[in-house]
């Protein structure tokens, strides 16, 4: 070999060798925008992120949104704020039932107009598996007349009832599918397989794809596959300086009343932390089967991999038992990681980012025009280390739901239900407002368990800013308002 040619293949291999490989993926070439997969876990917190090696080699290979908060720690309105691209207060979904929140309200008021209606009307091949909404049961989704496909959706694989990961019932496009307690029916393994086949079928006719695939998983009874049942053995919930917090004077009266965590409940958490990290453990395998489908099949460099929960989850914190619902960092800030063409490696996002964003994101990437009436700014700019969405204060609303046990997300009374509130998240602090009349804030930078309400010794210009931030943003409808609403006050 010429000595030229060997001292360049000499510096080629040095390249790859000091890490030129973790440069971002090219940005796809030719007219065809590209394709989305999105990842929606139920009830992750932050916590259990550990425990996924495949989403932290998203983290090495794409960008880590360490601020990105939902609209709703609760799963219904969440998963309807995500998919119209609006705040509670615009979707009217506050709860898991109606009157005031589950799959009837949102099909009444915004099924007509997602981010599938949208994408598909872009030139979009779109798939949504695993779960919807609360209150879609397949077969029973409105009165039982047929099986129910909203639109917006090629490709349609839906559970109702699928927390159990066994003996749940799919709508695979408009044909119920009942499935029982094999090992081949654990429901995040079908979706998987499902999603493969999705993004094979796809990549083979040439086409933009976007499938959402929303596992069960961790959402109780965090049910694990068989062949993850024994992992992690001897692990417990997190001992945080907010586990079974002793001193809770300064904190609204619902949360005062609690009594310490008693043995038993300390064991049942330890126990759920366990089950909970064994459940993902098929999320990741799944999440890195699609990475390497799209690799097979020549997609990996023009797609873009998003990972992140409807929301958060409490075991412990503050005395609270376990569930979610509270304005508290562990139930309202969820994990986001992105890959893609254009994304920089290792990269960490400290911008405020919610999950009405997502829309407008999606719309952006696939070039998609933007619709009118959606609150939610996109944040693909920052997927390319670029700006972010403009806005600094993200919101969070809750309606004290109805004592239903045909919730799936029913919590005791004496484990801690929050009563109505609205709250906001600005650089450094958290501020709520109970519908009551009792206040919070929280400086997160120096009090980042969130044990010392210091609201009270707030000077009163500062009480005023806050309460009109808040104001404005409950009040707020269509990108502008709320963008120029979620500015720092």
């Amino acid at each position: 070999m010429p000595r030229s040619r060997l001292a360049l293949c000499v510096i080629v291999i040095g390249l790859v060798l000091a890490g030129c490989s973790a440069a971002p993926p090219p940005a796809p070439t030719g007219d065809r925008p590209p394709n989305i997969v999105f990842v929606l876990v139920d009830d992750m917190d932050q916590g259990v992120l550990r425990f996924m090696p495949q989403v932290q080699r998203m983290q090495r290979e794409g960008v880590t949104f360490s601020n990105f908060t939902v609209t709703d720690s609760l799963c219904c309105p969440s998963r309807a704020s995500l998919l119209a691209g609006k705040y509670p207060h615009n979707t009217g979904v506050f709860t898991n039932d109606p009157p005031d929140g589950g799959f009837k309200v949102f099909h009444q008021r915004d099924e007509r107009d997602t981010i599938g209606t949208q994408l598909q009307q872009a030139g979009y091949r779109t798939g949504f598996m695993g779960k919807y909404l609360n209150g879609y049961q397949p077969g029973e989704e409105l009165g039982g007349e047929r099986p129910f496909v909203p639109p917006g959706w090629n490709e349609w694989v839906v559970a109702g009832n699928g927390y159990p990961e066994y003996d749940y019932k799919l709508n695979v496009n408009g044909h119920v599918e009942p499935h029982g307690h094999r090992p081949g029916d654990y429901l995040t393994d079908v979706l998987a397989k499902r999603g493969n086949d999705f993004i094979r079928t796809n990549a083979a006719q040439g086409r933009p794809f976007f499938l959402e695939v929303a596992p069960f998983a961790p959402h109780g009874p965090s049910t694990p596959a068989p062949r993850h049942a024994d992992a992690f053995p001897g692990l417990t919930a997190p001992r945080v300086p907010s586990f079974d917090e002793a001193d809770r004077t300064d904190k609204p009266e619902w949360l005062r009343r609690l009594p310490p965590l008693p043995a038993n409940k300390i064991a049942a958490a330890d126990v759920k932390f366990r089950k909970r990290a064994q459940s993902l453990q098929a999320v990741d395998e799944m999440l890195a089967g699609f990475q390497r489908t799209l690799h097979d099949t020549g997609q990996e460099q023009r797609t873009h991999v998003i990972f992140t929960s409807d929301n958060g989850f409490h075991l412990g914190e503050h005395a609270l038992a376990e569930g979610k619902q509270t304005a508290f960092d562990h139930d309202v800030r969820v994990p986001l990681v992105a890959t893609g063409p254009g994304v920089p490696a290792g990269k960490e996002v400290a911008d405020s980012v919610q999950n009405i964003d997502f829309r407008p994101t999606f719309a952006e990437i696939a070039g998609a025009p933007p619709r009118p009436g959606i609150d939610g700014a996109s944040f693909a700019g920052l997927l390319r280390g670029g700006p972010g969405t403009g806005r600094d204060v993200a919101l969070v609303e809750h309606h004290e739901p109805r004592a239903s046990r045909e919730d799936p997300d029913h919590q005791e009374k004496p484990d801690g239900v929050p009563p109505t509130y609205n709250a906001i998240r600005v650089p450094g602090g958290t501020y709520v407002e109970y519908l009551g009349g009792e206040r919070e804030y929280y400086d997160d930078r120096a009090d980042p368990y969130q044990l010392n309400n210091v609201y009270d010794a707030l000077p009163p210009e500062r009480r005023d800013a806050l309460h009109r931030a808040l104001t404005a943003m409950t009040g707020c409808r269509g990108t502008a308002q709320c963008t120029e609403a979620a500015t720092t006050p």
